[in-house]
């Protein structure tokens, strides 16, 4: 949010970021997430975004085409997929002011948009640089660094940085790579931020 609001400012764009209720910051049913949706969507003409994580998705939450999804073999389609079939969810009259998105992995595969850094702001001490090397080489696409929960993108900055904090260190770092390189190297995030910027 540190780095998005200012950008959307820039467009007279005012943000909020009120969190899902009964999340506790994780995801719920999507039940539970359509009401709100709604409810703020009824707010003088607002319009309503939403980030979750896609893999922290269960069966049980019930998220619209979820079980049809699983036959799209493209990750990036299945997403798409599923973020039209939300949208569809929402009642006619307020669906258009609804932007939809599912981030495919934790919002930290985003920081691997530009490891360099983080070898400005860690010194050898501090942190195992190969690791964050290891994960831009296995993929070109920072959204899809994820083979398994324990190499899940937190995990490996955890390991690589003993001691890192996920708000405090995120949030900056993030800021320092730039909303411009972000979008330059993750497609799906990029069509999210370039719909928000044009609802004017």
């Amino acid at each position: 949010m540190e780095m998005l609001a200012p950008a959307l400012l820039n467009l007279d764009i005012y943000v909020e970021a009120p969190l899902v209720k009964k999340s506790n910051g994780g995801i719920v049913p999507w039940p539970n997430i359509k009401r709100q949706i709604e409810t703020h969507l009824h707010e003088n003409g607002a319009y309503v975004s939403m980030l979750v994580d896609y893999y922290g998705i269960k069966d049980s939450y019930k998220f619209p085409g979820w079980n049809e999804s699983k036959n799209i073999p493209s990750l990036s389609e299945r997403l798409r997929f599923l973020c039209d079939r939300m949208k569809e969810e929402i009642a006619p009259e307020l669906a258009g002011r609804f932007i939809p998105y599912m981030q495919i992995h934790e919002f930290e595969s985003l920081l691997f948009s530009d490891i360099a850094v983080f070898k400005e702001n860690f010194d050898k001490t501090e942190m195992d640089f190969s690791i964050l090397e290891d994960a831009v080489r296995e993929f070109s696409n920072p959204e899809d660094i994820n083979s398994r929960p324990t190499l899940a993108p937190s995990k490996r900055l955890i390991r690589a940085i003993p001691g890192y904090e996920k708000v405090l260190f995120g949030n900056y770092i993030a800021s320092v790579i730039g909303l411009t390189k972000i979008r330059d190297r993750c497609p799906l995030f990029n069509e999210w931020i370039t719909t928000m910027m044009s609802i004017h």
